[in-house]
């Protein structure tokens, strides 16, 4: 007996015939996981034991009288390796595959690869296979491990393992067959450059694989990830007889960079469909904003009966609902969940949270959120964040809490529900503790994402100085959205000297977006009355060429999404819709509701002023609502934009009045109007 190994790795090596003891073959297979060359090396030796069935392989007979018996063969070993065990058997037996001098079976060798890159332990088998036995492991046990490495994100050891390839020669020399170009061509899709994709689609063309379907597929997607759409569309017209997956990589490059009317085109062309392809499409307008035509795709998709909705489309089309506020539609949705027996996921439960959080039922949201028997960190982040959302601050730090008393970890994004919640609940004190221990408590270091909800928090409730302080003292350089959420605060409290200056340091970003800073320091002029210098803003706008977003309200009705812009002429109704505003608006003034005009941010008269304001999208949709639904059916509006004051009054007059329950869902949070008060009490 002696030892092998260096001095960190040392191992005993029995050279004497003898019956492998249970701590022999522990010794051997720990020596092979260090290091299975060096035991291959030194073990040249014959032993005597015996195999026995048992639930744990392998099990070891010590003999009172040790016999010599017939030892186990190569064909033994490849129909234990042909089962696939897991890592801790498949050390022991490749320990005895060493004991029994067969390390130079090329068979064997390529089992022990195959087996290790099935139990995902890449280094050992890299090992077996630097080191195999012949002159080169066939094109088949390349083709394996440059597939193994493929499968890992951004690897480069399959372009690595090919280019060593290519170099070899003579006797050893190997030549890629399509399986190789295909794994090749999965991994350089996977690379931050095309470069190295380029070039092997050159090898391919000078191979003559350029016309074949798996080949030509990983090229497809290739150029697709890349966004090089028209050498994906080349590629896919050389392919002569193509299958799904060639339709579907090169729709999936087109929705994915936002080319739907191209995806469309190509969607229509398609011979056969499966869930993927209408996945991609469904994915595609929700990735864009088109929200409506993914829910008209999804409609068009439960009416071909060969395919079924699998869980990323079903996540897909809550998340448009989402985006709608489309209660009915989402509703219908979590009900063919139910119907069809689809197993509520973690993914589809967090979907079906957020959907009903922001369509307005934050009760349903939290009747599947308690139904959830095993809650993870994404079920209780959009929990959380639902709650926020609502302006249920209180709520949130709750649910929070329950959520550690769980032993559930929060993310980044939790935290940021919870600041979220303080800022809407006006929970200062909350909120600078959650700040200030997320570190060292639950080790996320705070990114600027969390300093913009805090300073948010501080401008809202007024400590503007204290926000100021914060912007000059956090770890990194505030970026525009920064500044914009303190100067937001500047306007709310009309303090105009502070708005100066911030406008000034948004001046200095080089960042290009700018407008929506110079948009709020515009309204905050307006709304003191200084016009001359919302001109000079007005003009550094147009200068810059910067554009604010249009406002615009979304309303459902009858299970229809109606879309509404500020002085909407688009609507079919619109004129009956602005009749029936000014009837509405008169009524609220014999109540006392007069138009505060002070944001409008043109120089106009009074009169013209009140004319601007009123027809303000959510306006609009309101009085659409009104006259397309029961008496006291309750009505649900999203806006893109915060809601102005005025039609936050407006909306407030006309929950009394009319006895209607209104929510509004704004850029920020919900507002429930009910008998002339609002549940963010006017604090938003």
């Amino acid at each position: 007996m002696r030892t092998l190994g260096t001095k960190k790795h040392k191992f005993t090596a029995f050279t004497f015939s003898s019956t492998l003891t249970k701590p022999q073959i522990h010794v051997i297979s720990k020596a092979i996981t260090l290091n299975p060359i060096a035991v291959s090396k030194h073990f040249k030796f014959i032993t005597y034991f015996s195999f026995c069935s048992s639930n744990t392989f392998p099990s070891i007979s010590i003999p009172t009288n040790p016999i010599p018996i017939d030892l186990p063969n190569p064909q033994t070993f490849s129909l234990l390796l042909n089962q696939r065990p897991k890592l801790s058997p498949l050390q022991q037996i490749h320990a005895q595959v060493v004991t029994q001098a067969l390390s130079s079976n090329a068979s064997l060798t390529a089992s022990l690869i195959h087996c290790y890159l099935c139990a995902k332990n890449h280094p050992n088998a890299r090992i077996l296979f630097d080191h195999y036995p012949s002159p080169s492991p066939p094109i088949k046990l390349w083709n394996v491990m440059i597939r193994a490495y493929s499968k890992i994100r951004n690897s480069q050891e399959p372009i690595h393992l090919f280019l060593r390839m290519l170099t070899l020669d003579g006797p050893m020399q190997v030549v890629p067959d399509e399986y190789t170009f295909t794994f090749v061509i999965t991994s350089c899709s996977h690379q931050i450059s095309l470069i190295y994709g380029e070039i092997v689609h050159g090898m391919v063309v000078k191979s003559g694989f350029e016309s074949n379907l798996y080949v030509g597929n990983s090229v497809i997607n290739m150029y697709s990830v890349f966004a090089r759409m028209e050498d994906a569309r080349k590629v896919f017209n050389q392919i002569s007889e193509r299958d799904v997956f060639s339709w579907t990589s090169l729709l999936g490059g087109y929705a994915k960079h936002g080319e739907m009317d191209r995806a469309c085109e190509l969607f229509d062309m398609m011979p056969v469909r499966n869930d993927v392809s209408w996945a991609v499409m469904i994915s595609g307008f929700l990735g864009c904003g088109r929200y409506p035509e993914a829910l008209t795709f999804f409609c068009n998709m439960l009416c071909d009966d060969r395919v079924n909705p699998n869980e990323a489309v079903l996540v897909c089309v809550l998340s448009a609902c989402a985006h709608l506020g489309a209660l009915d539609q989402g509703n219908w949705i979590h009900l063919y969940i139910d119907k069809i027996g689809i197993r509520q996921s973690s993914n589809i439960s967090t979907a079906l949270i957020d959907m009903y959080a922001k369509c307005g039922r934050i009760d349903c949201a939290s009747r599947v959120f308690n139904g959830i028997c095993k809650r993870d960190v994404l079920s209780f982040t959009s929990m959380i964040s639902g709650l926020s959302y609502h302006g249920l601050g209180k709520d949130a730090l709750r649910v929070f809490y329950q959520m550690l008393d769980e032993n559930v970890m929060p993310n980044e994004i939790t935290i940021l529900g919870v600041l979220n919640g303080c800022s809407h609940s006006g929970l200062v004190e909350e909120g600078s503790s959650i700040l200030a221990n997320m570190e060292s408590l639950w080790g996320i270091a705070p990114k600027i994402e969390h300093y913009g909800c805090y300073i948010d928090l501080l401008g809202r409730a007024g400590y503007l100085e204290r926000a100021l302080e914060v912007v000059k003292t956090m770890p990194m350089e505030p970026d525009i959205v920064i500044w914009r959420a303190l100067l937001s605060a500047s306007r709310i409290h009309h303090n105009v000297n502070l708005g100066e200056q911030i406008i000034s340091h948004i001046g200095q970003l080089k960042s290009s977006d700018h407008n929506g800073g110079e948009v709020l320091l515009s309204n905050l002029y307006a709304s003191l009355g200084r016009w001359e210098r919302v001109t000079e803003m007005r003009k550094l706008m147009v200068d810059r060429r910067s554009e604010s977003s249009p406002g615009c309200s979304w309303i459902e009705v009858n299970g229809l999404v109606h879309e509404f812009r500020v002085a909407d002429q688009l609507h079919p109704q619109i004129v009956e819709i602005r009749n029936k505003l000014n009837e509405i608006l008169k009524r609220l003034s014999q109540i006392g509701y007069s138009a505060n005009t002070m944001q409008v941010s043109f120089d106009l008269n009074e009169e013209e002023k009140e004319q601007a304001v009123a027809w303000h999208s959510e306006k609009l949709a309101i009085a659409f609502g009104l006259m397309s639904t029961e008496p006291g059916t309750l009505i649900r509006i999203v806006k893109n934009l915060r809601t102005c004051e005025d039609c936050h009054s407006a909306l407030k007059a006309i929950s009394q009045v009319y006895g209607r329950e209104i929510v509004v869902r704004d850029r920020s949070r919900f507002h429930t109007f009910i008998e002339g008060d609002c549940s963010c009490k006017d604090f938003w």
